[in-house]
């Protein structure tokens, strides 16, 4: 071909032409380059006199038509039967010479297919093979037998391609948190986007659609401007083009075009997420050899429904109310109506990650469409829900990640809009501002044990950064954000006021410690005056902790750490002094004190049964559960004895309260005070819960074994690992008895457990405060001798590793 043929001469004029083109961008324009691009292609195979029986086929990227200004061509040159010598080189010299990137091959179909089977990224760029010239048969015979190869492959070529994702991830990190992502390798990137498509070649399973097409164009539009801008083949959008690319853009600013590429990363690696759930699932059932058995409430029936000639229906096992397992994700149970109970999300996001699961794709797709927001305030089991989620720990991430994809997050937390996806342009941070802030929450779930209130440890977490989204100091704006979110949270003034105090001082700690004189007095002083009691100074070194490792590794040293402990060390001094006296018992009902009566003069229990309730959104009730009181002359065992009853029922524990009363001069009389709610399902009948009360007292009824074989039927999920359980002594805290505290994850039978234990060692279980929040339970016993007075210090700590061994034992 002479240099002076149009076919040569006019390629790059044209492409520089239609690149300099202010009216042709995205789509069209890469669709128009690769119309322009297969024109002199097919000019030049016509040219060098390329015989019968062979085609030019563009594969890859260009076999997409999606090329972007400085996309490499990916060209196979497909023949049967012999071939010139220099045929090939006479097709790819033009392009050579007119600087254009060429990926070129020269095979039979045999040898592109064999090619394939040993490479798979070349088998993946033949799935988007496009005839470009030549015998069009050729091309079609070989698009049908390497989709027909992929698609009897596919149970051993897509672990493989996962394997490829997993290990792109690893190398280039997440697409949606970096300063400087490369657009095509980082996970939610353009390669991820080619892997959905091969698997929905398959025919095993498609990506979800909505939102992909819009994600997929934002990061091709963002790709050409950026080779636009750069003159290069670059992937990476560093911090020096970015302010060049949004303006060529018409994107507001650098900070603008983060958040978008942002979002459309999410978009893909969320629609990765869903579908890799789903090869896994099928390809998994093709290997397993046993159908899935059916199950009703954990344990297999007889009567499961089965489609004629199939297998039964998939195994579904109870989570929360409305909230099952199955196949590996937590799904909606069929009489679940998410129209009509404003808190399922969170009930089933929670139940999901404390079992180690996600929410299913079509479950969170149903929630958003049906769900009718949470009503101002939240209900309070909304609260602890949230406060579960978030003390899952790392579970908690790709459940939040669902949730968010569908837009709940920003529906239950307006707020969270001015945040999400929004860049930190600061090298010490890794995430944005709201991965920053689940990622938080994700650290402090590990440090529940460190304070009385885990609740508010974790939605300070979840929170500290709000202010971010607005001008001004962040920890000032929070401040402000933080009271109006915890009162439409339903927190009561209290605890508002201590969330707001932990948000307006979450830099605080770390920065006196680093930047003031920790052997003046007045540092500590400072400090004290700040937080004003020691559980606020427990929450905030806790959240200040969390919040620096969350940050990244430049936040936090061992350096730093214990400038912060010896800080907080002589704050604590400082406060120890000043605590007022321990809060006091509510004073007992008329009703309460009836039952005592009744229990000292018969003798036996005495008890009643109250369900309480919620106002609903709609004006109606809400169940919240049951109140419990129940008077009993003292005896040994009688915590662990209810306790476990109350588990058998399938009853958690959300608060409790036990005392002693003399009513009538006859002796002691215990009144226990309860408050739970059914697990899932509905609330026991009043007559049955009565009826094992009175036999588990008085021997008939052995509520340990009936445990051990309700649990031996039916095993529950092991679920997800949770901080250790701490038993300590609390010195000082009571003149009249040892107190003993407790602070675990919550499981059903826990405080059965404890009262076993406690009983195992003879004391006496003389007043007790229990509490759970969210999934977190704390727990206060105090604890007499037989003698009445409190345990020497010996004995209370063997009390204390008694309880510690029931606990780590289950």
């Amino acid at each position: 071909m002479s240099s002076t043929d149009p076919a040569e001469y006019g390629y790059p004029a044209e492409r520089a032409r239609l690149l300099a083109d202010p009216g042709a961008v995205g789509p069209q324009r890469r669709a128009a380059l690769a119309r322009l691009t297969d024109d002199w292609l097919a000019g030049l195979y016509r040219t060098a006199g390329a015989p019968a029986r062979t085609a030019l086929v563009a594969v890859g990227g260009y076999g997409r038509a999606e090329l972007s200004p400085r996309s490499d061509l990916d060209v196979l040159l497909l023949h049967e039967g012999p071939l010139a010598a220099d045929l090939a080189e006479r097709i790819w010299y033009p392009v050579w010479d007119s600087g254009v990137a060429l990926d070129h091959a020269v095979r039979t179909p045999g040898e592109a297919r064999e090619v394939a089977a040993e490479d798979l990224k070349a088998q993946l760029g033949l799935l988007d093979a496009r005839h470009l010239a030549g015998d069009p048969q050729l091309t079609a015979d070989l698009r049908s037998a390497v989709l027909a190869d992929w698609r009897a492959a596919a149970p051993e070529r897509l672990p493989e391609l996962q394997e490829l994702g997993r290990a792109r991830a690893e190398r280039h990190g997440e697409l949606s948190f970096l300063l400087e992502p490369d657009l095509k390798e980082a996970r939610g990137g353009l390669r991820d986007l080619v892997a959905l498509n091969a698997v929905a070649a398959t025919w095993i399973a498609d990506a979800p659609r909505d939102g992909l097409d819009a994600a997929a164009r934002t990061l091709a539009d963002v790709r050409d401007a950026l080779h636009l801008t750069t003159g290069r083949a670059t992937e990476r959008l560093s911090l020096q083009d970015q302010d060049q690319v949004a303006e060529r853009l018409g994107v507001l600013d650098a900070d603008t075009l983060l958040r978008q590429v942002y979002q459309a990363a999410r978009t893909v690696a969320y629609a990765s997420d869903v579908t890799w759930r789903a090869v896994e699932r099928v390809l998994a059932a093709r290997r397993s050899p046993v159908p899935r058995r059916a199950v009703r409430f954990g344990f297999p029936f007889n009567g499961a429904r089965r489609v004629q000639g199939g297998p039964t229906a998939p195994e579904r096992r109870p989570l929360a109310e409305g909230v099952v397992e199955q196949d590996g994700e937590a799904v909606l149970a069929q009489a679940a109506r998410p129209a009509t109970d404003p808190v399922l999300p969170l009930r089933a996001a929670a139940a999901a990650a404390q079992a180690g699961l996600t929410v299913g794709y079509a479950t969170v797709r149903r929630l958003a469409a049906e769900t009718r927001p949470l009503p101002v305030p939240w209900p309070d089991e909304a609260r602890e829900q949230l406060v579960t989620l978030l003390g899952a720990g790392e579970a908690c991430l790709p459940v939040w990640e669902a949730l968010e994809a569908e837009g709940l997050i920003s529906r239950m937390l307006p707020d969270w809009e001015r945040v999400r996806c929004r860049p930190q342009r600061n090298a010490v941070h890794r995430w944005t501002v709201d991965r920053h802030l689940i990622e938080t929450a994700v650290r402090a779930a590990a440090m529940t044990r460190r304070t009385a209130r885990p609740d508010l440890l974790l939605v300070a977490a979840l929170l500290h950064d709000l202010g971010k989204g607005w001008p001004g100091d962040h920890s000032e704006a929070g401040e402000v954000i933080v009271r109006d979110v915890a009162v439409r949270m339903g927190f009561g003034k209290r605890d508002t006021d201590t969330l707001a105090l932990l948000v307006r001082h979450h830099l605080t700690l770390v920065d006196t410690a680093t930047r003031r004189d920790p052997d003046d007095p007045a540092t500590a002083d400072l400090i004290a005056k700040t937080v004003g009691t020691q559980t606020h100074l427990e929450l905030l070194h806790a959240l200040t902790e969390a919040d620096a490792t969350a940050t990244g590794p430049a936040a936090w040293s061992s350096w730093r750490a214990s400038l912060v402990a010896t800080l907080v060390e002589r704050t604590a001094a400082r406060l120890a002094g000043e605590s007022g006296p321990p809060a006091t018992d509510p004073e007992v009902t008329a009703d309460q004190e009836r039952l005592a009566v009744e229990a000292a003069r018969t003798g036996g229990p005495a008890l009643a049964l109250t369900a309480h309730a919620e106002p609903a959104p709609d004006g109606g009730a809400e169940p919240m559960g049951v109140e419990l009181t129940l008077a009993i002359p003292d005896r040994p065992g009688l915590l662990g004895t209810v306790a476990g009853v109350l588990a058998v029922h399938r009853l958690a524990v959300r608060k409790a309260g036990l005392r002693e009363l003399d009513p009538v001069g006859a002796g002691p009389v215990l009144l226990l005070s309860w408050t739970v709610a059914a697990e899932y399902g509905d609330l026991p009948e009043a007559a049955r819960l009565r009826a094992d009360l009175r036999r588990a007292l008085d021997g008939s009824l052995d509520v340990a074994r009936k445990l051990v074989e309700r649990d031996a039927a039916a095993p529950r999920r092991r679920g997800i690992s949770t901080p250790p359980p701490v038993v300590t002594v609390a010195p000082h805290a009571s003149r009249s008895a040892t107190v003993l505290e407790v602070r675990a994850h919550d499981a059903p039978g826990l405080l059965h457990r404890i009262g076993r234990a406690l009983d195992t060692t003879g004391v006496r279980v003389r007043t007790a405060h229990v509490s759970t929040l969210g999934a977190e339970a704390v727990d206060a016993f105090y604890l007499t001798s037989t003698d009445g007075g409190p345990l020497e210090p010996g004995r209370a700590e063997e009390v204390a590793r008694a309880v510690r061994a029931a606990l780590e034992a289950h």
